[in-house]
């Protein structure tokens, strides 16, 4: 960045934009919720009932 540049002010969200990018956020931490359950429970059904009477 050039030094003669002087720095932006940071910009101002309209209540509405807000509002916007915070069910956004919400949506998509929803989403990687869900994935992570869904992964566990395939993960868990793959393994099958055998894994609890495996010898350690």
């Amino acid at each position: 960045m050039d030094e003669a540049t002087p720095p932006r002010p940071p910009m101002q969200l309209t209540p509405e934009q807000a509002r916007s990018r915070r069910a956004r956020n919400v949506a998509i931490g929803l989403c990687i919720g869900l994935m992570v359950v869904l992964f566990y429970a395939v993960t868990i059904v793959k393994l099958g009932p055998g894994i609890m009477g495996r010898p350690l």
